[in-house]
């Protein structure tokens, strides 16, 4: 049985307003409307999930945020039996990331190549910035540049 990802974007607004600390989490755009793939690699490099590739993942197991939006929190909270591993990363760091840095084991799973070899996935690899992340990705960055990295986070959950 797979493993699916769901999720919002969530921003706080920042653009216009007086006082930043006044300001609200708004669920900016759903997951779904960017991003439809099925990555064990990815979801084991930023949450821990389907690790296979043995990543140390950037942001396992922090459940929801305290401040999520309801609209989130009621998607979330849509099927409780269905949903598992809520987690979120904010933009700020995954600018930071080393996306250099390597899985942590020798990624002992089968891939074809001409000739015989091992190797060592980078977190590059396993979230391609110009693949299907992409739009997830520049739409962060867009939300970051308007609002600042601090306001712009990714809030997922996954099934099985």
């Amino acid at each position: 049985m797979g493993a699916d990802i769901h999720g919002f974007i969530e921003c706080r607004v920042t653009y216009g307003t007086i006082d930043e600390e006044d300001s609200s989490w708004d669920a900016a755009i759903d997951l779904s409307l960017l991003y439809n793939g099925n990555s064990y690699d990815a979801f084991g490099c930023l949450f821990g999930v389907r690790n296979y590739s043995g990543f140390r993942p950037l942001a396992e197991g922090r459940g929801l945020p305290p401040d999520v939006t309801e609209e989130v929190r009621g998607y979330y909270e849509d099927d409780p039996y269905l949903y598992h591993s809520a987690s979120w990363i904010g933009w700020e760091e995954l600018a930071a990331v080393d996306w250099d840095e390597p899985n942590l084991p020798v990624d002992a799973r089968v891939h074809e190549y001409r000739i015989t070899r091992v190797e060592r996935m980078t977190r590059r690899e396993a979230l391609s910035q110009d693949g299907r992340w992409a739009p997830v990705w520049a739409t962060m960055k867009a939300l970051a540049d308007v609002h600042g990295p601090e306001y712009v986070r990714l809030v997922v959950w996954f099934d099985n």
